[in-house]
């Protein structure tokens, strides 16, 4: 927090709003001080080159709140509001100058410390700096692969204000028109546009084989490269083996994909693990590059590339498993659904759309996903034993309690019509016995008659 002339304010979230924001109610406001959650002063000088301190005339306060109120949205918005009738009242209020007259004025009166520059000026330096300090932030972000999944993450860098480069081995020049992503069929020309951050949004299997292609000599030597996939350890290796020690390494995985991620990343997680960083401009690109996730509300989680694969395999890899083991049994909406049965419909739906050749990969580059697979097929055999267990003791229970009745029941009067029909019964009923015991018998007349 700073103090100066009396005014103190604390960080806000949006500072080029705030800052702007901020002198504008200083300049409208009555009194000396004010205390808020806008941006600090520091910020508000940075953006608008300076604030006013005082009284401010009545009828020029009720100006700046009709204007402010109409137009808080962005700062460019209340900058233009102001130049707009702050040019019309400093033309009938300020004495008829020339053009260097005026300039020695103003700097004299600001180097002295006397901060009433024309309004006009401020609004248009506040526009200035706030430009520059946008242009700051943003990136030249190359995309190796723009497939389903670079389109998906190319779309909200476009509108952050990010200029956005793709190379591919499809032509995806259409798209990329109208996207206003600058699109390149031949990796050369994609490397000589020296992209600040280079994003690998390929697919698992083919990682290996892109990286190895580009041409990495007509790249800057500080470059960062990142990778989305859904595996790290993987990554993490092949980047640092085929890299130059120069070249930034940033491992992230986005849990989220065209299909969760539709309409809003919200609260969405995303993982990340600083491999390889540089310090300087280097770390604040990085966080620049972080900012573009953290801007649209995701779930921020730092962790180590061991430690996700660790996780992955017991949620993602089981996930993708189960849903297309559900895929195979063909499930469709009833009129009855419950809601576990729609979840499991989501699951389909979600887990259907991804391409098997990331699945493989989930399987193939995750050390822990044959011991998960174990797991699952141990875990199905337990269900299953424990279900026929149950049966087989509910089916000996029945037959028991029917032989038990059977004893009760009196023999038959054995007489010469019904001893066909119950030598038939037994015979029926004891199909078994009988061949044992013919066997039995035969056997003991052949030792008989040897003796």
């Amino acid at each position: 927090m700073e103090v100066r002339n009396g005014a103190c304010l604390e960080m806000g979230e949006d500072p080029i709003v705030q800052g702007v924001e901020f002198v504008v109610q200083l300049h409208a406001s009555s009194v000396d001080t004010i205390q808020g959650p806008c941006t600090q002063v520091k910020l508000a000088v940075h953006y608008v080159e300076g604030f006013f301190v005082g009284n401010a005339h009545k009828s020029r306060q009720c100006i700046f709140d009709s204007h402010v109120r109409s137009s808080i949205a962005t700062s460019k918005d209340i900058c233009t509001s102001l130049l707009q009738f702050v040019s019309a009242t400093e033309a009938v209020r300020q004495p008829k100058l020339s053009r260097r007259a005026k300039r020695k004025k103003q700097e004299s009166s600001w180097l002295c410390g006397n901060h009433s520059l024309p309004w006009s000026l401020v609004c248009k330096q506040g526009l200035r700096k706030a430009k520059q300090f946008k242009d700051q932030k943003k990136l030249k972000i190359g995309l190796v692969g723009f497939g389903n999944y670079g389109q998906f993450l190319a779309e909200t860098m476009v509108k952050q204000g990010h200029t956005v480069l793709a190379h591919s081995r499809s032509d995806y020049s259409a798209i990329g028109r109208k996207m206003r992503v600058h699109f390149f069929r031949d990796a050369d020309d994609f490397c000589e546009e020296h992209p600040e951050v280079i994003v690998l949004c390929t697919s698992i299997l083919s990682t290996e084989g892109v990286l190895q292609a580009l041409p990495l000599q007509r790249l800057r030597r500080n470059t960062l490269f990142v990778d989305v996939l859904s595996v790290k350890e993987f990554p993490k290796n092949l980047l640092l083996q085929v890299l130059p020690t120069e070249f930034d390494v940033l491992c992230t995985h986005p849990m989220f994909g065209p299909q969760s991620g539709r309409g809003s990343w919200r609260n969405l997680p995303f993982v990340y693990d600083r491999v390889r960083i540089g310090k300087g401009t280097r770390d604040q690109r990085c966080e620049k590059f972080l900012d573009i996730f953290c801007s649209e509300g995701c779930r921020m989680v730092e962790m180590s590339c061991e430690e996700h694969d660790r996780h992955a395999a017991s949620s993602q890899f089981i996930t993708h498993t189960v849903g297309r083991v559900l895929c195979k049994l063909g499930l469709n909406s009833t009129p009855i659904n419950t809601k576990g049965y729609e979840t499991l419909l989501d699951l389909v739906e979600n887990t259907g759309g991804d391409s098997f050749d990331l699945y493989y990969g989930l399987f193939m580059y995750n050390i822990n996903a044959t011991e998960e697979l174990d797991r699952l097929e141990l875990a199905f055999d337990s269900v299953k034993k424990q279900l026929f267990s149950q049966l087989h003791n509910v089916l000996r229970s029945q037959l028991f309690e029917r032989v038990s009745t059977e004893e009760i029941i009196p023999a038959p009067i054995r007489t010469v019509e019904n001893t066909a029909v119950v030598s038939t019964q037994l015979a029926k009923s004891k199909q078994t016995a009988s061949i044992l015991d013919v066997e039995n018998y035969s056997e003991s007349l052949n030792s008989t008659s040897h003796k």
